[in-house]
């Protein structure tokens, strides 16, 4: 709401109740807004010499320094009523009433310098748009702590007592500093950034990624075989062998180690809190982040188990969020349990969505449908054993020894696909090794769709597809493939039917 559109007495009161950022907030600004300029102050100092240019880079962040401090000294918020009050501009000034009800999510970050000054960032969020309601660079620590609070209780239909507030209530879940070091066992993270670093390395420098790798079978081929700096020339087959295990182990070794410390960095101290019809995660060791979000904004789940969950008895819990992002903000809340058993994910599951009844649901096996899960793999086995047969000779039919393999797979998984339609929920389990269960209560169902491939025609089957608000790219679909197309007509029109008479709950 902008300011010609709102009324003159509570333009008033936000005047009356208004209050600065942080004191410090301006220099916060400042270093956002180098972040954003950094390159092209960067290109003026080394490209800018001569005829005064060296001076524009300085001129250039004496303007951000000036745009700073402006934004500090026009910057100005206030609660009034059940809204919030936010102010900004001088020459073009803006006013904005943000009611409580309208946000849906607040997130609290602090950086290692946040830390240090005792201070926050707070970004207020809504179900629409791209852009946070308000963002506010920075508020002392307290007073966002309060303006968390405050949206909390007002937001929610019936407000929590004070009586209510001062009893401590326990976590729903606290992850001890064991569960994160076993989450970054199970994570990729360590391999993700390093094939990041390896991609730009490739790009800056095309040859010091080989020069690397020969430096360390060098290292390693001389201490197995006792060589010096001729080792790779004069090592025989058995010490490549023994040289290439070693290189392979110190790289698993290093990558664990480097998923356990991003592990640690980012989840250190995660706590799962529920206060109300809000739930607060909160999470980091020297950055420090905190989610607010309210329950109904919950969308759909993925309960996930790879293999080495398996191995250490362990899941991970997600759920899709109805909160507008952008590039560049921290994703909304997500990661309800980033890791722990089994029964404490199911026991979060029925905390959340207690219609569902997760435990005791009746999981409806597929048709027989292997072979569909296999010709995907076969055909591209196919192709790779002609080409390594017209590449490397008759050595290249060995690729065929994939098919019998592929075959199992497939039929592994077609026989621990499962999917569940009740009058609460709709669910999917799917995979082998790493396994997924993908569920949402049929009130956050938006769309219902059932599609036949040319695949489909031919197999007479149909797939269901199922859409919620919030789902992100890398979420697996919610879907029912390979329903024979009586089935998956029948249900659709149950469905629909269902949907028609419910409201839509966002």
């Amino acid at each position: 709401m902008t300011a010609p559109e709102i009324a003159p007495a509570v333009a008033a009161d936000a005047a009356a109740a208004e209050r600065r950022l942080h004191p410090m907030s301006w220099l916060f600004v400042l270093l956002q807004q180098l972040k954003q300029f950094i390159a092209p102050l960067i290109a003026l100092l080394l490209f800018g010499q001569g005829d005064r240019n060296e001076l524009w880079p300085l001129i250039g962040v004496g303007v951000l320094v000036v745009t700073s401090l402006w934004q500090y000294f026009t910057y100005r918020y206030g609660v009034v009523g059940d809204s919030l009050v936010v102010r900004s501009g001088l020459l073009e000034r803006s006013l904005r009433v943000i009611p409580f009800a309208r946000i849906h999510n607040v997130a609290l970050q602090q950086s290692l310098l946040h830390r240090v000054f005792g201070v926050a960032e707070v970004r207020l969020e809504s179900a629409g748009g791209t852009k946070p309601e308000a963002q506010m660079r920075v508020l002392k620590l307290d007073d966002a702590l309060a303006l968390e609070a405050l949206v909390r209780q007002r937001g929610q239909a019936n407000p929590v007592t004070a009586d209510s507030v001062s009893e401590p209530v326990p976590p729903l879940l606290a992850l001890t500093t064991g569960e994160v070091v076993r989450h970054g066992l199970v994570s990729n993270r360590g391999l993700i950034v390093v094939g990041a670093g390896v991609a730009a390395l490739s790009q800056t420098s095309p040859r010091a990624l080989p020069n690397l790798f020969e430096a360390a079978g060098e290292r390693v081929l001389g201490w197995v075989s006792d060589g010096g700096a001729d080792a790779l020339a004069s090592a025989s087959p058995a010490q490549y062998a023994v040289g290439a295990a070693l290189l392979i182990a110190t790289a698993l070794i290093a990558l664990r180690l480097l998923s356990i410390v991003l592990s640690l960095l980012q989840y250190h101290g995660f706590r799962l809190d529920e206060h109300g019809r809000r739930i607060t995660v909160e999470r980091g060791l020297l950055a420090r982040w905190r989610t607010s979000a309210s329950r109904r904004r919950l969308q759909a789940w993925t309960l996930h188990e790879g293999v080495t969950h398996r191995l250490l008895r362990r899941r991970s819990l997600d759920v899709d969020t109805a909160v507008g992002e952008d590039a560049q903000q921290q994703r909304a809340l997500r990661e309800i349990a980033p890791i722990a058993t089994p029964d404490a994910c199911d026991a979060l599951i029925e905390h959340f969505l207690p219609a569902a009844h997760w435990r005791a649901l009746q999981w409806q096996g597929l048709p027989p449908h292997a072979w569909r899960l296999w010709w995907p793999d076969a055909l591209l086995t196919l192709v790779a054993a002609a080409v390594a047969t017209w590449h490397f000779g008759p050595w290249g039919v060995l690729a065929l020894v994939w098919l019998p393999i592929s075959w199992v797979m497939a039929r592994a998984r077609a026989a621990r696909a499962a999917y569940v339609v009740s009058n609460a929920l709709v669910a999917v389990h799917e995979g082998r090794w790493s396994r997924h269960w993908r569920f949402a209560p049929i009130d956050k169902l938006q769309a219902l769709e059932l599609t036949r491939s040319p695949l489909d025609r031919r197999c007479g089957t149909a797939t269901l597809w199922f859409d919620t608000a919030g789902a992100g790219a890398f979420s697996p679909s919610l879907r029912i493939r390979f329903l024979p197309e009586a089935d998956a007509r029948a249900l659709h029109a149950q469905l629909a039917a269902a949907l028609a008479r419910r409201s839509l709950r966002a």
